[in-house]
């Protein structure tokens, strides 16, 4: 008796701990297998919280976001949150942007997830493209995932290879608002941590005036995306 209130008194205790210091950050269990070292993690990480804290757009001020970091094999690193009242779908959002960004970036060209958004439109030259790599729905639940390649494609804003001396060392990614917030604050967290050195420009580039008006203005010739809201920014 004395043993199960003792158990009951400890669980009682780790429950108001946990309510009373909430952590922004998802996964507990550190890098894993990263093949990135865990203070450049850390360094591109770190930024997140000032970021959300600019004008990226978006529908929220500050932004609330997940952010993601996969090395080049696409293992996931880490996942963070800037705010406990992000939106829980976008985790994996952020896993899979990140990963798309390395999946399709290299040392000759840079694509970001807002690049893609053209190409992979019916008509374009990498239509399908999104059945490709499925996210792995084993990983949703926060917490898991780090060590493994969870997958995923998304091909919408938020989603910025990382360079370190020309070369690809795997992907950020960043979900919680319009994707062109999210590529704002991808863009920028990327930049602060001294990891934009890519070998071309991919940075969002906008069909039309903001915000778009008519479906009819996708080129899916164009690597380029739609605008989300009247207040985009290009970062």
């Amino acid at each position: 008796m004395v043993q199960q209130l003792m158990i009951s008194a400890f669980g009682a205790l780790a429950l108001a701990v946990c309510f009373a210091q909430p952590s922004f950050a998802d996964d507990s269990g550190g890098n894993g297998a990263c093949s990135i070292p865990a203070t450049i993690v850390n360094n591109v990480q770190s930024k997140l919280a000032s970021v959300v804290q600019e004008n990226n757009g978006g529908l929220f001020q500050p932004n609330r976001m997940w952010s993601a970091v996969v090395d080049r094999q696409g293992v996931l690193c880490s996942v963070i949150r800037s705010n406990v009242d992000a939106w829980p779908g976008s985790r994996a959002i952020a896993i899979a942007k990140a990963s798309t960004a390395n999946d399709f970036s290299n040392n000759l060209t840079a694509l970001s997830t807002a690049n893609l958004y053209g190409p992979t439109q019916p008509g374009g030259s990498l239509y399908g493209l999104n059945n490709s790599n499925p996210y792995n729905p084993l990983f949703n639940a926060q917490g898991l995932g780090t060590g493994f390649v969870p997958g995923g494609i998304i091909t919408f804003g938020g989603g910025v290879a990382l360079y370190v001396g020309g070369q690809v060392i795997g992907g950020l990614g960043v979900s919680g608002d319009t994707s062109c917030a999210d590529h704002a604050d991808a863009y920028r967290m990327r930049a602060a941590a001294g990891l934009n050195g890519t070998p071309s420009n991919d940075n969002i580039s906008y069909y039309g005036s903001a915000p778009l008006t008519s479906p009819t203005q996708v080129d899916p010739s164009q690597f380029k995306q739609p605008h989300c809201t009247a207040n985009d920014v290009t970062p």
